[in-house]
């Protein structure tokens, strides 16, 4: 895990991402996917490109159901870009590290 995207719960999600008023890019992955560790480098790149202006978290779903489960998460990796408590973008399966940004840009 890197210094950037930091982890998340079902405890602490309200708080940290449907309060923040900033946008904030939920990965939700979990240990065993391939797909989800090849993007993780890109994840935490995007984290650190706008450290200050957008939150990015990791919640794992393996150890986290209820959120997974709300925003009916099927697949992984999904990322979801919430802006004001709202998700506003999704995103399903491996991506580039600049088709994640672009999603945040268009929210900072």
């Amino acid at each position: 895990m890197g210094n950037f995207a930091k982890q998340i719960t079902d405890t602490n999600f309200k708080t940290d991402v449907l309060d923040s008023d900033k946008p904030v890019l939920v990965d939700f992955w979990a240990e065993w996917c391939g797909p989800c560790r090849m993007i993780a480098p890109s994840v935490e790149a995007v984290a650190e490109e706008y450290d200050g202006k957008a939150g990015v978290f990791k919640m794992n779903v393996d150890e986290n159901m209820n959120v997974p489960n709300q925003y009916g998460i099927r697949g992984i990796p999904t990322l979801i870009l919430f802006k004001g408590g709202q998700e506003q973008e999704r995103i399903v399966g491996a991506v580039t590290r600049e088709a994640i940004a672009k999603v945040v840009e268009k929210y900072v």
